[in-house]
């Protein structure tokens, strides 16, 4: 059985990539999933408004009280002499990069176009395989236009882009007004692949406290149909490579990616709730499916289903609305 698939212009040895949570945020970890079969990892998001404070913090106490006393200069070192979040960070990069073959991706999340684009360096120095832009921006402001978010996303894009020589892979919302397009826009402006779809993360109201509860779920099944549907859509139409994300539990849902047209598939919440062990049991599950129908490679059902592949292209549009309407059981 050969699984290998190509994505970001990298060969990787099956489709399958532990995406970015606390459990691709050690050594030991990454080792593990590499020695489990994952094709490739997604360390955490670094978050420069995370660094910004932390670096705030430090500067504060390391000049408190410094004018007390004359000599109080001269007891405490700089404070770049101290490690930050970012040194933290390009550490595990670095140490990832020397110790595993699979591809190390780092993520970025940046809030200013200084901290895009220096992040970005660091990273691409420290020895990452590959950048994943996590572009988590929700546009709050009645001022802000839609054409504005979209100059956002790919003014960012643009100035990594014009930073770094490695591959850089975008992760996006759906909540674009034409998703397609902007698709479009981020592969002309140069991602090597798109990510779909970044989770954003809405508050509960807890009724006891009165305040907002911001308590994470782990992604279902089910919530795995929009980015199919546009996986299926966008297959074929873009050069970027698709990475399929949210709603990945087994197998099964690995595979109705790969027909729908993703280059790779990504997964966080089964790993969370299964384990490191179970990349193995999804990959097994993955080859005896290829291998029931006489296949032995993905190659060979990628975008089968894709909106381009299929005899009733309209499926993917009106048609499939009106068909799923009906499809609800009468009583």
């Amino acid at each position: 059985m050969n699984l290998t698939t190509q994505y970001l212009g990298m060969k990787l040895r099956n489709p399958l990539i532990a995406s970015a949570s606390p459990l691709t945020g050690t050594l030991d970890n990454i080792r593990r999933l590499e020695d489990y079969g994952a094709a490739a990892v997604v360390l955490p998001s670094i978050f420069e408004e995370q660094i910004e404070r932390e670096e705030e913090l430090l500067d504060a106490l390391m000049t408190s009280g410094v004018d007390s006393f004359g000599e109080a200069l001269t007891y405490l070192p700089a404070s770049a002499a101290y490690s930050h979040s970012t040194s933290r960070y390009t550490d595990i990069v670095n140490a990832a990069a020397k110790a595993v073959d699979i591809p190390i991706i780092a993520s970025l999340n940046g809030i200013t176009s200084h901290g895009w684009i220096d992040y970005a360096r660091q990273l691409e120095m420290a020895g990452a395989s590959a950048l994943e832009l996590n572009i988590y921006f929700i546009p709050s402001d009645p001022a802000l236009s839609g054409r504005d978010v979209e100059m956002r996303y790919l003014e960012i894009l643009k100035s990594v882009k014009a930073t770094v020589r490695i591959p850089v892979a975008v992760k996006i919302g759906p909540y674009f007004s034409a998703p397609s397009h902007m698709a479009m826009q981020l592969d002309q402006a140069g991602a090597d692949g798109l990510v779909l779809f970044n989770r954003f993360y809405q508050p509960d109201i807890d009724l006891e406290k009165l305040a907002l509860n911001f308590e994470l779920k782990l992604s279902s099944p089910y919530e795995m149909r929009l980015s199919l549907l546009w996986i299926g859509i966008l297959a074929g139409q873009i050069k970027a490579s698709l990475a399929a994300t949210s709603g990945v539990d087994s197998g099964d849902d690995v595979i109705k990616y790969l027909l729908a047209g993703a280059n790779v598939v990504m997964t966080t919440s089964a790993l969370l709730k299964h384990g490191l062990p179970y990349v193995r049991t999804i990959l097994d599950q993955l080859e005896t499916w290829l291998d029931a129908r006489g296949l032995d490679s993905p190659d060979h059902i990628r975008g089968r289903m894709s909106q381009r592949a299929i005899p009733d292209p309209a499926s993917y549009q009106r048609a499939n609305y009106i068909k799923t309407l009906q499809s609800y059981p009468k009583s």
